[in-house]
């Protein structure tokens, strides 16, 4: 045990000592491997450390340099023989261009030193002897507006950008507003997309108010955007962070569906509700009833698949007319299980159909020829319909008859003749079992499709 402690760690093993073995003889040679590389890294992270705060200490010193500099010809240069000592706006530069200028501030040099200016207040300075004001344009100002603008439109721009920029106040209200309703054309919008974000910097930095604009303006913006037929300028008002201070709602999406409708464009939809989805704007009932009538009319089946579910999804209540063009594009497709499947989902929400879902209904009992339970379903409307109501259920009978099935025959794609023959004989016995009921109505045996219902 003695001659055992007197062994020097660092001596070599003896053969005859236990205290040696293999796992500390690799950590004895693991620690001389990397103390060189540990001390170097110490020495580096000193070196970097010194490294930057001289370069704090020299940048200091050489913005205090700048600071004291006389006033030389390429910051500011004075004209001869002026009173004051300073040269009138139009023969002054600001330091914009300077390469050595400090982040915050900006500097004047007026006589023999460097009047620091924060930087936001760089259109406005007073001279510290005569006490003169001097006002600098902004260089994006009138004369930087491209295009074709309205006449109306550039003089209320020019109104706005002049209060903001050269008298730092708000402009009136009614001045925006009038701008948003005398925008014709694309040049007009971009520039109230230009006034919009002046507005939204003047109120940050000199007003202090960091809320939006309010969510009517939003609106009619993207509805000034629709008018005009800009709607990449209309899909920024949908953006929930935007340079421009707007507020998306769901009435703005609402105005450019209203454009995608009227021009029946199904991908402006899909890009629309790609937007709505990224921003968080909660889906509405209104939107599933222009969504589903556009669908409708481009004959997009899937689309409006799809979008029934991320609607039905979010829990939102669609419309009795929603319902209503949902299974009529069931029906015009011959799709009798989606018709049934809608029709469930309809009566969840609403328990007594309406005009339209009733005779859908019967029009799909007569797709699977059961022309009696289409007579029910029109017996059933005509007892719980009001008595303003009955003679608008004559009306969906003579279309039925006379107009559905040359238009649901298109979308057959087994024997048209043979579809056609049925569906007639199922007209015809229905308009029979309705009379069996207490309707009137005669047919014409030669051409059982060519009646005139007459309710009794």
């Amino acid at each position: 045990m003695g001659s055992r402690a007197l062994v020097s760690p660092l001596s070599p093993p003896s053969p005859f000592s236990t205290a040696w073995d293999d796992s500390k003889v690799r950590l004895l040679h693991f620690r001389r491997r990397i103390r060189p590389q540990t001390v170097f890294l110490h020495r580096g992270m000193r070196v970097a450390g010194v490294a930057r705060r001289a370069s704090r200490v020299f940048a200091a010193h050489l913005s205090l340099s700048i600071r004291c500099l006389p006033s030389p010809q390429h910051l500011i240069g004075c004209e001869a023989g002026s009173s004051c000592g300073h040269a009138p706006p139009s023969k002054c530069r600001s330091l914009g261009t300077l390469s050595l200028r400090n982040r915050y501030f900006s500097g004047i040099s007026c006589g023999n030193g460097l009047i620091p200016v924060p930087s936001y207040q760089q259109g406005e300075w007073k001279h510290p002897n005569c006490l003169m004001t001097f006002t600098e344009h902004f260089c994006s100002g009138l004369k930087s507006v491209k295009g074709n603008p309205t006449v109306d439109a550039k003089e209320l721009y020019g109104k706005m950008l002049d209060s903001v920029t050269v008298k730092q106040s708000a402009p009136p209200n009614a001045w925006l507003w009038s701008l948003i309703e005398k925008c014709e054309n694309k040049d007009d919008i971009k520039l109230l997309f230009d006034i919009l974000q002046r507005l939204r910097v003047f109120r940050l930095s000199n007003l202090r108010i960091h809320d939006n604009f309010n969510c009517n303006l939003c609106q009619e913006v993207t509805k000034a955007c629709a008018r005009v037929g800009d709607i990449e300028s209309g899909k920024k008002a949908l953006w929930k962070h935007n340079i421009y201070g707007l507020s998306p709602t769901i009435g703005s999406v609402n105005h450019l569906l209203s454009y995608a409708k009227r021009h029946q464009d199904p991908k402006l939809v899909v890009e629309i509700m790609r937007l709505l989805k990224r921003n968080d704007l909660p889906l509405q009932p209104s939107t599933a009833d222009i969504v589903f009538s556009i669908c409708y009319d481009t004959d997009k089946w899937e689309l409006i698949s799809k979008y029934s579910k991320r609607f039905l999804k979010a829990g939102v209540k669609l419309r009795k007319t929603t319902f209503d063009i949902w299974m009529e594009f069931a029906v015009k497709r011959g799709d009798t299980e989606s018709l049934w499947e809608i029709e469930k989902l309809r009566s969840e929400l609403y328990k007594q159909p309406s005009l339209k879902s009733g005779f859908l209904c019967a029009k799909g009992f007569l797709l699977e020829q059961k022309p009696e339970n289409a007579a029910v379903a029109i017996q059933l409307l005509d007892q719980t319909l009001t008595d303003s109501k009955r003679p608008e259920i004559m009306v969906e009978l003579q279309k039925l008859v006379h107009e559905w099935p040359s238009g649901v025959l298109k979308f057959q794609e087994e024997d048209q003749k043979a579809s056609d023959a049925a569906l007639k004989a199922g007209i015809s016995t229905m308009i029979s079992c309705l009379s069996n009921m207490g309707m009137a109505v005669s047919v014409n045996p030669e051409n059982p499709t060519r009646t005139e219902p007459i309710l009794s």
